[in-house]
């Protein structure tokens, strides 16, 4: 496998943990499959490993996020900008402060896009609350089970496998 190929499964897994907050677009299978490729690939046991792993956290994420109670986010007033955003610097907050980093970015996010968006700092954690009980909560736990998925796909690819 060349690096290319490594490149665009890198893509595909970046991808995929983006559209996990964007409306309609499947991030959860898109990081699952960039593992499968990956895995087929190469044929070792560790890749085999990383993607039996994978594929029980994201189904785990999966039957948490069923069992949430669902709201409609048009009733709480939030855009999908801010999830979208917020879902960004989840990610990024991921790798800066690894795991911790996913909600702290996440929620400041919606925080301070809240906070310039109603100028008052008790509005603005109102609406951050509104938001997390909305769709914030199952966006994170999927979002936190995919990125779960692509740091151990990153460190199986560091490491060699």
């Amino acid at each position: 496998m060349g690096t290319a190929q490594e490149v665009l499964i890198g893509a595909v897994m970046l991808l995929g943990l983006v559209g996990v907050s964007a409306p309609g677009v499947p991030g959860t299978l898109l990081c699952w499959a960039a593992v499968l490729w990956w895995a087929t690939l190469r044929h070792t046991s560790l890749t085999w490993a990383v993607l039996a792993a994978a594929t029980g956290a994201l189904a785990l994420g999966q039957v948490v996020v069923w069992l949430m109670p669902s709201r409609r986010i048009r009733e709480s007033g939030v855009t999908w900008r801010n999830i979208i955003t917020a879902g960004v610097c989840g990610i990024v907050g991921f790798f800066l402060v690894p795991v911790l980093g996913a909600v702290l970015g996440f929620v400041g996010s919606l925080y301070v896009r809240e906070r310039v968006r109603q100028g008052g700092g008790r509005a603005a954690w109102a609406a951050t609350r509104r938001a997390m009980r909305t769709v914030g909560g199952s966006v994170l736990v999927e979002l936190m089970a995919c990125l779960l998925v692509a740091g151990a796909w990153l460190g199986a690819v560091i490491a060699g496998g």
